[in-house]
């Protein structure tokens, strides 16, 4: 029996006619990844699974380590197939976990094996997807056609120089690519010895010397110009939470002072001065009409010893549990204050808040756009089939779900499309099960059509992103039913 069935997650007929009729056939405009541009402008070509699937992928290292493998066949020097074998043996072990459904939703969609993933199976798949893996299809840029990909968003620091967008930008491939500006390591002056070597950067590829405050300043003003200049059109901040410590600029210059000489810097003050930091950027998005996104609550890294021996963003994380409405309230007014809050998408991690954001985002919407303050997308531990149930309500409930920008993969890998899809099936199974149930009234013109907007079409008018013109999709969309 194929676990991966037409009808997969659709459980009634309403649920199948409105994911086969609005939402399959949608394109994707992923809008905030972490795919490296470099991968996508050398259109680099996968050596195995192991490459493609494994190699950064910290949610199957957490799978692994549960089940107690050692570390060597996650992070270590075990071979590809060695790692992709205990990989393998994992899988039966995820049943419940969202690693299950994604495993075998991937192979099916790239590979159109339907195959249960397992020890008995491994070598099988391992061999057929790796033959796949060998053709132009499968290449960065050849996933990003299959997948009918619009554009992306990657990722990017500004003392990144995009020398791999350029490149980009002056080849054929027409998948748009764009930098997202992800400022977090210009808050970090508690850490005076990292915050310095960066600067050090910012200086290379700004082409200025950064010794004071306004240096700094206008340093990161020029590389926001730049990204612009390069078809961004949307900033990133990972915090644990929104920081609305005031802080004039007299105080500001005193912190940056004091870091950039390498003296340490107390927690009252580095909160200060990421608070007049993060005003400063939302200025500057406000300014050129960016989307701002926060990514708030998560706690990172907090396996000390595996965090000295792997780095960071290595799978030790875990939601965090800090009081958020306070702060995010605080900083959203004093950017409406100064007349400088940009459009934003809020992602929460932790699911408690879920109500605190989506009625928070309330508070702040104006005429300027519709839907100008969202409630991003079930985030990190939360994009799995509950969390993204609990978003949509939560959304549902305080706000306008109609007006949602809709998924994004969040993913380093280029194996994570099929993620748009899972979430789409979510949707249509919601939405249809309400219609079936008379909660929902049965016109599928005005379900399906929001659940379009959903899925490309609100992203598309709300970002500002320059798209490529719109052509058939027809097999596009055949791969993802």
């Amino acid at each position: 029996m194929v676990f991966i069935a037409d009808n997969f997650l659709l459980n009634n007929e309403t649920a199948q006619r409105l994911y086969r009729n609005h939402a399959a056939a949608q394109p994707i405009l992923d809008y905030h990844c972490h795919l490296s541009a470099r991968d996508i402008a050398e259109d680099r070509c996968f050596k195995d699974l192991f490459e493609i699937w494994l190699e950064g992928d910290h949610y199957k290292w957490r799978a692994l380590r549960a089940n107690g493998v050692p570390e060597r066949y996650c992070t270590g020097d075990a071979s590809p197939y060695e790692k992709f074998q205990a990989w393998a043996s994992t899988v039966p072990k995820t049943l419940r976990n969202p690693l299950y459904h994604w495993t075998h939703l991937e192979l099916k969609r790239y590979f159109g094996i339907d195959e249960l993933l397992n020890e008995r199976t491994a070598l099988g798949i391992w061999k057929r997807a790796n033959a796949l893996l060998a053709t132009r299809e499968f290449s960065a840029q050849g996933i990003l056609k299959k997948f009918c990909v619009k554009a992306i968003c990657t990722t990017d620091d500004p003392a990144d120089d995009l020398h791999w967008h350029r490149k980009i930008a002056a080849s054929d491939l027409p998948v748009r690519v764009y930098p997202t500006f992800r400022p977090d390591r210009a808050l970090v002056v508690n850490s005076p010895e990292d915050f310095n070597s960066w600067l050090d950067r910012l200086e290379a590829v700004a082409n200025c010397q950064i010794t004071r405050l306004m240096d700094f300043l206008d340093a990161l003003a020029a590389r926001h110009a730049d990204f612009h200049r390069h078809g961004g059109r949307l900033s990133d901040h990972g915090l644990n939470h929104c920081y609305a410590d005031l802080c004039n600029e007299r105080e500001a210059a005193f912190i940056f002072d004091k870091a950039r000489s390498g003296r340490a810097v107390t927690p009252e003050e580095h909160s200060k001065f990421a608070s007049y930091m993060m005003l400063y950027f939302g200025s500057l998005d406000a300014e050129k009409g960016w989307t701002k996104q926060l990514h708030l609550g998560a706690c990172r890294d907090v396996n000390t010893p595996m965090r000295a021996q792997l780095g960071p963003d290595s799978g030790f994380d875990s939601i965090g549990d800090w009081p958020q409405a306070n702060a995010c309230a605080l900083y959203l007014d004093r950017l409406t204050q100064g007349n400088a809050l940009p459009k934003t998408v809020i992602y929460n991690a932790n699911p408690n808040d879920n109500y605190v954001f989506a009625t928070m985002i309330g508070s702040f919407q104006d005429s300027s756009v519709a839907g100008k303050i969202q409630l991003g997308s079930a985030w990190w531990f939360l994009d799995q089939k509950e969390g993204i149930e609990w978003q949509i309500n939560a959304l549902s409930n305080a706000g306008l779900l109609c007006r949602f920008v809709g998924m994004v993969t969040d993913s380093r890998s280029f194996m994570s499309y099929p993620r748009h899809e899972y979430f789409r099936r979510v949707l249509c199974n919601l939405l249809g099960h309400e219609m079936e149930t008379g909660q929902l009234p049965a016109e599928e013109d005005l379900i399906g059509g929001m659940i379009e907007d959903i899925c490309f079409k609100n992203a598309a008018g709300f970002l500002a992103l320059e798209l490529p013109a719109p052509e058939p999709i027809l097999e596009a969309s055949a791969a993802r039913r």
